[in-house]
Formats: structure tokens, sequence, C-alpha cells
């Protein structure tokens, strides 16, 4: 094992760890903000990169490509959105409808299973080829960085206002929030919608960086989102307070995912098990507040919430 291939490979990773952190921050949106499970992503991810490549393709410019790949995102949200509000589906049930749905889908948008795109012929924002030998201005690192601090900003600045905390209030209360006049199906629609919008950006911004959209390039999105969140949420808690570096701290967790990835592929893992391991690691991060309850929690509930026992 040379030392020296691990670190040849760390800019690749973190630069797909980041571009993974835009879906994790939307997975984030709706896991923790609207306490809801959504498996649209594994759906929307290839939708993203399915419209953003198809456009390139046709002739359109990236910029406008990526902001139409974030519509088409949005548009999932809003379909399971109305599956869950309007039909009355469980949400995650809902999410695999639209999951299982959204194959055929992309595949009607992409005219077949794969589309290649070549950064030779076609301008693109991000490639695997610009990881090294280009000026730092084209480095992917530093223009998906830059990405999600805007995104970071614009994502605070909303759920700092009226509309934002209602969406806040829906997660954390909905019966509560629905007594102080908060259409609370609204909330859960929008909220499902800024999630796979920025889900599609993930994807438009993956599949210009690999080079090409594939019908599976967001099987299994959902578990890597919840794998950045946990770790994210572990490691940076006790440091980032505030919920926009909440956000980044996603993010960043995104990248020690990715990190961890690769770190396992150097010492020479079967590289078949990476998926096992991945769901090995939320499962293990997902259970330790219930273990730190169980082992270390106070005995009696009643004292734990603050209440009296009677004589």
């Amino acid at each position: 094992m040379n030392i020296l291939n691990l670190l040849n490979a760390l800019p690749g990773a973190v630069s797909q760890g980041l571009i993974w952190g835009i879906t994790a921050i939307g997975i984030y949106i709706t896991y923790r903000i609207l306490d809801i499970a959504d498996l649209t992503v594994d759906g929307s991810l290839c939708t993203g990169g399915a419209v953003c490549i198809m456009m390139v393709l046709s002739g359109q410019n990236i910029y406008i490509s990526m902001f139409a790949a974030t519509l088409a995102g949005m548009a999932t949200g809003f379909i399971t959105g109305v599956f869950h509000t309007f039909m009355g589906i469980p949400p995650i049930l809902a999410g695999i409808l639209s999951q299982l749905s959204l194959y055929s889908i992309n595949l009607k948008i992409m005219g077949k299973a794969n589309q290649a795109i070549n950064v030779d012929k076609y301008h693109l924002l991000v490639s695997l080829r610009y990881i090294k030998g280009v000026p730092f201005y084209q480095n992917p690192i530093f223009i998906v960085t830059i990405c999600i601090i805007l995104l970071v900003a614009l994502l605070y600045w909303f759920f700092g206002t009226e509309l934002g905390c209602a969406l806040r209030a829906t997660g954390c209360n909905s019966n509560m929030a629905r007594a102080q006049g908060i259409n609370t199906n609204f909330s859960k629609v929008l909220g499902l919608m800024i999630s796979n919008g920025l889900v599609g950006l993930s994807g438009a911004l993956l599949s210009q960086y690999q080079g090409f959209a594939d019908i599976n390039m967001g099987r299994g999105a959902i578990v890597i989102g919840l794998a950045a969140v946990i770790i994210g949420e572990a490691a940076f808690k006790r440091i980032f307070h505030n919920f926009g570096f909440k956000l980044i701290g996603v993010a960043l967790g995104s990248i020690l995912y990715y990190l961890v990835l690769q770190v396992v592929i150097w010492l020479g893992i079967d590289t078949d098990l990476l998926k096992l391991l991945s769901a090995l690691v939320v499962a293990f991060f997902l259970g330790i507040p219930y273990w730190k309850k169980k082992l270390f929690g106070t005995a009696n509930p009643a004292l734990k919430k603050g209440g009296t026992i009677n004589a």
C-alpha cells in the first residue's frame, strides 16, 4: 500500500464529498427539519443529472441547464408532497412511489440508460479532469465550495423568514403549527420541493463531474446523505450551534464520509462491500443516541421531564 496513492486520491474524494454535500443538505431539510424520511432522492438525483446533461448536449448554456435541473428536482418533490398531503399516503411510501416512477421518467429524459458528455466538446462547470493542473478558480473543490456557501447563506435567510419559520414549526410540532394558523400541508410540500431541488442541483454537478448521467446514479443516495448528516452532527455538534453552521457541518460530514471510503479502498477492502459498510455506518451513528439514552438516561421519566413524584 503506497501512501502516495492515497494522497493523490484525496482531492477527488473531497470534490465528490462536496458535491454530495449538497444532497446531504437537502436530506437534512426533510429528515431533521420536517421529520420526514424522503426516499424520492434516489430518483431526483438522477433526474437532475439527466436534465442537465441532455440540455447541455442540445446546446444549452450550462447555468441554464443546472437551473432547469434544480426545477426538475423541485417538481419531483412536489409530486411526493401531493402524494402525501393531498392523497393521504404516508411520506415514506409517497417517496417510494415517486422514486419508482422516476426510473421510467429518467429513462425517457435520457432516451437510454446512460448519456455521456465530453468536457473537451462542451463547457462544463466541474469535471474530474479539473482536479489537478488547472487554475484554482477552475478546480471543482473551489467551485463547489462557493456554491455551498451561497446555498447555506440563502437557506439561512429563508428559514429566518416567516415562511421558513412556518416550515420549521411544521416539522417541530405540526398540531401546534396548525393551531397557530399555519398551512402545514403547504409547508410540507414546500420543504420537499426545496430538498429535492437541492438534490437535483447536486445531481447536475455530479453528472458533469463524472462525465455522464446514468439511470442508477442515484441508487443509495438516501444512505449516503443520511451518513453525511449523521457524521456531520456527531463530529461538529459541539462546535456548530448556529443553523447555518449546522448545514455546513452536514457538508463537511459528506467530505468525511468520502475520505473514509477512500481510505477503505486504499486498504484493499472489497469495493463490493462499500454499500454494506455505508449502511452499517449509518445504523451505528443512528443507534448512538438510543443507546446513550438507554445506558445513561434518567431512570425515572417524571424526573427527566422536570416533574415531581407524589408520595
